[in-house]
């Protein structure tokens, strides 16, 4: 899986075997951008030196589409190796990164048993210092890239990358093929669907979506992803709206993902409503 390979005119992707996921190279005549950064900086040391291999040039920037720590602990290494680069997120996400971070490292503790755990718990966590509200334009010489946080959805602080001369859209964790969407303890899962409506409409029929981890897509699964994330959020609103108390929906619903990954979506969504426990329906 790991290894660039340019998917869009100067946009290459290493698809990590780690979490799956994706971590994007933008090429313009000033630098080269990375967006996300692996789950340790040992990890994004290699990174790196795929990156030199490919004989491009200087990173110049780094961009975080949310604060987990596998988009965020790396930016320490692309500092180690290219200076006091710039690292981008939505505001929210840089000021919620520390914390995100520590918690994690909580979790690798040595009672976890997993392979990474040393590498993670070793990381300096880095947050991002160039934070934007809603959207943010990349001058990288002669091309532009804009940054835009189209709503919450997989987090608070979710931002999306549109690289417009190349037609491709880097969606971060707001689209996941590898799986169902990640429906963490810091979702949104009623206000997701409506950020994905604004994800689509950056989205052409030939569009190429980078979803934070797993394959290509299109804006065809994106529209279905949506739906799928709309019932799982009209679900909620019914439940709801039916008296149906939060620890008997999984059971009580018919959900689009699989019950075991919806336990934070359903949680979350009860806390999200609104007095008199029901939103307007979704368009």
């Amino acid at each position: 899986m790991a290894g660039f390979r340019e998917v869009a005119d100067r946009v290459w992707v290493a698809r990590q075997e780690w979490y799956d996921l994706n971590v994007c190279l933008v090429s313009g005549s000033s630098g080269l951008l990375v967006v996300d950064t692996q789950g340790s900086a040992r990890a994004a040391r290699q990174i790196v030196e795929e990156v030199r291999e490919l004989g491009l040039g200087e990173v110049t920037a780094v961009v975080n589409t949310h604060e987990h720590f596998d988009h965020t602990f790396g930016n320490g290494a692309f500092r180690e190796a290219y200076g006091e680069i710039p690292i981008h997120a939505h505001e929210v996400a840089a000021a919620q990164t520390l914390e995100a971070g520590e918690w994690i490292k909580e979790r690798f503790q040595p009672e976890w048993d997993d392979p990474h755990r040393d590498e993670v718990l070793e990381t300096e966590i880095v947050p991002a210092d160039h934070t934007f509200s809603s959207v943010r334009v990349l001058d990288l010489g002669d091309r532009q890239v804009e940054l835009a946080h189209p709503g919450r959805g997989h987090t608070a602080g979710d931002a999306v990358v549109r690289v417009p001369d190349a037609d491709i859209v880097l969606a971060g964790d707001l689209v996941e093929e590898s799986g169902p969407p990640a429906y963490g303890s810091d979702c949104h899962p009623l206000e997701w669907p409506g950020t994905l409506d604004v994800v689509i409409n950056l989205v052409s029929r030939d569009t190429v979506v980078v979803p934070g981890h797993g394959a290509l897509v299109d804006r065809d699964f994106v529209e279905q992803q949506r739906q799928d994330i709309a019932i799982t959020a009209q679900t909620i609103r019914d439940l709801a709206a039916r008296g149906v108390p939060v620890e008997r929906a999984l059971d009580q619903g018919e959900w689009p993902f699989a019950k075991a990954t919806l336990t934070h979506a359903v949680t979350r969504g009860y806390e999200q409503l609104p007095p008199g426990g029901r939103a307007l329906p979704l368009a």
